[in-house]
């Protein structure tokens, strides 16, 4: 039996329209919700704005990483308004101010508090300055999201656990992995472990977008069957 329930973002990182389109048309499916997320590659391409405009009934996940002062935060939201954004993603790192007044101009876009990118581990946040662990800072980001009212959170599989202890809202997860292959990403997870910690969204990229699109969708499907 299929996931029915879960959710799926696909990562569209590419800064071509005509793999962007390829990505769509293959993954359509209705045997489990299907999400698609954009990120700087895509959305600084040339016409990639353009392409995420004519978009119609699809969940779109902006995947900027807004980390600045507040009011900058603020206007680069108000210059997004002609998109039909679903998600859009901030760095908790930003702080309280700039992620509480984000939230208030939001309207009907979810805001989305990123915490520690999955390629980090221990010993890279020693090397940026943080005396916490990767898991206590995580779960300390997620209070910070949830003081600021934001909808959703993003966090790897390892800390799906702790952060929903503090944070009761959507949880999306990077970093997970249909096999056991080496790339940037250091706190990694198979699907059906992200869901069962009880991740929301997963977001899934090259593992689906590289090769045969629809059946690398397939063999996820068959992955995820009870």
């Amino acid at each position: 039996m299929i996931y029915r329930k879960k959710k799926i973002f696909v990562a569209v990182d590419t800064n071509k329209i005509s793999k962007a389109k390829r990505i769509i048309r293959d993954t359509k499916t209705n045997k489990i919700r299907i999400g698609y997320k954009f990120g700087l590659e895509f959305f600084y391409s040339k016409d990639g704005r353009k392409f995420l405009s004519s978009l119609k009934n699809q969940i779109i996940f902006l995947d900027l990483k807004f980390n600045d002062i507040p009011n900058t935060v603020v206007s680069a939201l108000k210059s997004l308004r002609n998109l039909k954004i679903s998600y859009l993603t901030v760095h908790l790192s930003s702080g309280f101010s700039a992620l509480k007044i984000l939230k208030k101009k939001s309207k009907n876009i979810k805001i989305v508090g990123v915490t520690t990118l999955t390629s980090l581990n221990n010993r890279d946040l020693r090397e940026i300055g943080y005396n916490k662990k990767v898991n206590d800072l995580v779960k300390h980001q997620a209070k910070l999201a949830k003081k600021a009212n934001l909808d959703a959170i993003v966090c790897s599989g390892h800390e799906i656990r702790s952060v929903k202890k503090v944070f009761k809202k959507e949880i999306i997860t990077p970093g997970i992995k249909i096999r056991d292959t080496q790339n940037d990403q250091k706190r990694i997870m198979k699907p059906k472990d992200a869901f069962a910690a009880g991740s929301d969204w997963l977001v899934i990229g090259r593992s689906i977008t590289k090769g045969n699109i629809k059946k690398n969708l397939q063999n996820l499907l068959e992955f995820l069957e009870d």
